[in-house]
């Protein structure tokens, strides 16, 4: 599996609640984390059971040395990891009581990732996971690498909001597989809110092999050319939803990359975020096999 996209370190706050405009609230505590889209998906997919290869742009800093050691430290192939002079990206997190986040994203190194940049041969059959992180004209250059070997794109189109319509178009005709929260699919749709997500997702999925929608506490719906379903969420208590998207996103492509139809990759990614839910910080919450396998043979 290859996967571009970005690496940031997270700067981690826990407050009883998020401050209103304007407002100083006082914090719990804080700590660091390395994090970002693509590479916490990348480490979760690691996790989850896939070979690994990771492309991304780090500055040539102390964050950009601990990122690459953590990535290191979970087996993720490195040979794609660029750097630069700019500083590497970090993403300031507030945490509350209640587990809801909000995240700002610097993204410094990131946005110097180019498409010149990506690996220059891609192995037959090829698994990419890509976000929108990283420039967008890298995203497609990847996909369109992807799709010349014959491969498989999924795309988690986050963060999405802003784009214009040209390039959301741009972007669902590289993917193969669209993998989105409710407010992604809304905006790929051109909508204000989904008001039904199973019907969005058949939309999505039209001309592609499927369409995942992930919705939180009420679980997740999908759609492809292997027919249509829902899930319901796991029965938690989250403690921090940080990385929940990431967990389920990589878990759903290794299970897909290891052949696994639609509804098992689903039910692997859905447990796999919920695990993620019940741990602090991005990278440190992101499940194993095993843990997912476990939590699995509880469910019905």
């Amino acid at each position: 599996m290859l996967v571009i996209g970005s690496a940031n370190m997270d700067v981690v706050v826990r407050a009883d609640r998020a401050p209103a405009a304007g407002e100083t609230v006082l914090g719990l505590d804080y700590a660091l984390y390395p994090g970002g889209k693509g590479a916490n998906q990348a480490i979760a997919a690691r996790r989850a059971g896939a070979q690994v290869k990771f492309c991304a742009c780090l500055g040539e800093d102390a964050h950009g040395a601990a990122l690459q050691a953590a990535l290191a430290a979970d087996g993720v192939e490195l040979s794609g990891l660029r750097h630069c002079e700019t500083p590497s990206g970090v993403a300031l997190i507030t945490v509350e009581a209640s587990g809801e986040n909000r995240i700002i994203v610097v993204p410094g190194a990131n946005h110097r990732l180019t498409p010149e940049m990506l690996p220059a041969t891609i192995p037959p059959g090829t698994l990419l996971l890509a976000q929108l992180e990283v420039p967008i004209e890298t995203v497609l250059a990847g996909a369109a690498k992807i799709r010349a070997a014959g491969g498989c794109v999924v795309l988690n189109p986050s963060p999405v909001a802003g784009l214009a319509e040209t390039a959301r178009a741009r972007l669902l005709e590289a993917a193969d597989v669209v993998l989105a929260n409710e407010s992604e699919a809304a905006a790929l749709l051109g909508m204000p809110t989904l008001t039904d997500p199973a019907l969005a997702a058949r939309r999505l999925a039209q001309g592609r092999r499927a369409a995942v929608i992930t919705q939180g506490a009420r679980g997740v719906v999908w759609a492809g050319s292997e027919g249509h379903g829902e899930m319901p969420a796991h029965d938690i208590t989250p403690l921090d939803t940080t990385a929940c998207g990431d967990a389920f996103a990589g878990a759903f492509a290794a299970a897909l990359e290891e052949g696994a139809a639609l509804a098992q990759a689903v039910r692997f990614g859905n447990a796999a975020g919920a695990l993620a839910a019940l741990t602090r910080g991005a990278q440190p919450s992101l499940p194993r096999r095993d843990a997912i396998l476990a939590r699995l043979a509880l469910s019905p």
